[in-house]
């Protein structure tokens, strides 16, 4: 049975479409709250559970409580599962050096998800533009070799890892740019007026050119 606070915070969301901004604040007054987190998390629901991941204690995330809740997003839709995973990367799994080092460990989950979460943590460390990682030579190696293969969800999250680095790390520019070539991810996508398309060679080309 939820709390009475839990179902307070249930009916101010009984409604089709929220901004993320309203959420936010939402969490905001709440503050820090793992018990009430996990009641929210418990519906099923996709405002609540964004909710959840924003007010969860990241001292109580353990291995086995990620993998739990990466598994729980069987029950949404691509896009909301994508959305509320990202949402506890940025504010909770990259808060701490204990999730940081699970993060890390992700690379060869068994959950696509996980995997995933690992490579999304790379694309954001290097987006900025900052190259002094030990471990980009062995990303562009497990780049090269298992992009063509790997799950769509986790291949987009590789592919911009990749593409940041062919962009910021010109020593690697040219394998990155001849696999895009070669595999075709993303070739011919549509992408919105402004932005950059997905594809390896044109990304790389396009934000490489922005920056001479």
């Amino acid at each position: 049975m939820l709390s009475a606070k839990a179902k307070e915070v249930l009916e101010s969301l009984e409604i089709d479409s929220i901004p993320m901004g309203k959420l936010k604040s939402i969490a905001k007054s709440i503050k820090q709250d793992h018990d009430l987190a996990m009641e929210l998390w418990s519906t099923e629901k996709y405002y609540p559970r964004l909710i959840a991941v924003l007010i969860l204690d990241k001292k109580k995330l353990t291995l086995s409580v990620i993998e739990s809740m990466m598994m729980d997003l069987a029950v949404h839709e691509e896009v909301e599962a994508l959305r509320i995973s990202e949402w506890l990367l940025a504010n909770q799994l990259t808060k701490s050096k204990k999730t940081i080092t699970l993060l890390e460990s992700f690379q060869y989950h068994d959950l696509p998800m996980l995997r995933r979460l690992f490579w999304y943590y790379q694309v954001r460390l290097r987006w900025t533009g900052k190259t002094d990682f030990e471990n980009t030579d062995k990303l562009v190696h497990d780049i090269l070799s298992e992009l063509s293969t790997e799950e769509a969800i986790v291949q987009w999250t590789m592919n911009m890892c990749a593409a940041w680095i062919g962009v910021f790390e010109p020593q690697y520019r040219d394998r990155l740019v001849v696999l895009g070539e070669e595999i075709g991810l993303y070739k011919g996508e549509k992408v919105p007026k402004g932005c950059t398309p997905s594809y390896l060679p044109e990304f790389i080309r396009i934000e490489s050119e922005k920056r001479q």
